[in-house]
């Protein structure tokens, strides 16, 4: 994607305006290094696709490959060039919040990949002892109500089926009220007082949520257009 001009939003833009290439910056920034979490947290992106864009990145100087020792696969690091993105894209998504909210429908709030943020939101240092089990059941969802977050040490999975192991917090909610208070568009406070959200489970660890279950990095992020602030 050339566009034959020296203007350097244009420069930026032949490398980054490509579908998908944004987010999979996201994703790299955040922490995913192998194929398989790449396309978890981008979803509906075909493996080839993701594929060229990775060697394109690769070939602008955007990412690292790297064999992994003794299997198949390899591990995409963030270059220097990447890792200056963060802050444009932190600046991105807060103009999304304030300009672009009004974009987001039901079908955009989808549980799988909303587990996938909170499984990686997890604060396995602020918990309670080497191991803990956390359930979620949404109230709103037909087929897959229940999901678990299975802490071992340093390591976060997450569960379809029940693990068979005692868990330590249960929440119950619908999936937008959920999103919201990880978003910071709401408090576990509010929630759980409007009835919303039920947390059950060890005191220790209900008291104060956020301190484990990591918020979203635009929870403190303004939600109102500064022109149209009251």
């Amino acid at each position: 994607m050339k566009y034959g001009q020296f203007c350097p939003i244009a420069k930026a833009t032949e490398i980054l305006g490509e579908k998908w290439t944004i987010l999979i910056i996201r994703e790299l920034l955040v922490g995913s290094r192998r194929f398989n979490e790449l396309q978890r947290g981008l979803g509906d992106i075909s493996p080839a696709l993701l594929t060229s864009r990775l060697k394109s990145l690769e070939e602008q100087g955007m990412i690292v490959r790297r064999k992994l020792q003794g299997q198949k696969g390899f591990e995409y690091y963030p270059t220097e060039a990447c890792e200056a993105l963060l802050p444009v894209l932190i600046k991105l998504g807060e103009w999304g919040l304030c300009w672009a909210r009004h974009t987001v429908l039901g079908p955009d709030i989808d549980v799988e990949f909303l587990m996938f943020y909170l499984e990686r939101s997890i604060d396995p240092a602020k918990l309670i002892g080497d191991q803990s089990v956390i359930r979620f059941h949404f109230t709103d969802v037909e087929e897959q109500k229940n999901w678990w977050l299975l802490i071992n040490g340093e390591k976060v999975d997450l569960c379809l089926k029940d693990p068979g192991k005692d868990v330590d917090v249960y929440f119950t909610c619908s999936i937008v009220t959920m999103h919201d208070v990880w978003m910071g568009d709401s408090t576990y406070k509010e929630a759980i007082k409007s009835g919303d959200l039920f947390v059950e489970g060890e005191p220790a660890l209900t008291r104060n949520i956020s301190s484990w279950l990591t918020p979203s990095l635009f929870a403190d992020s303004p939600r109102t257009p500064a022109a149209h602030a009251a």
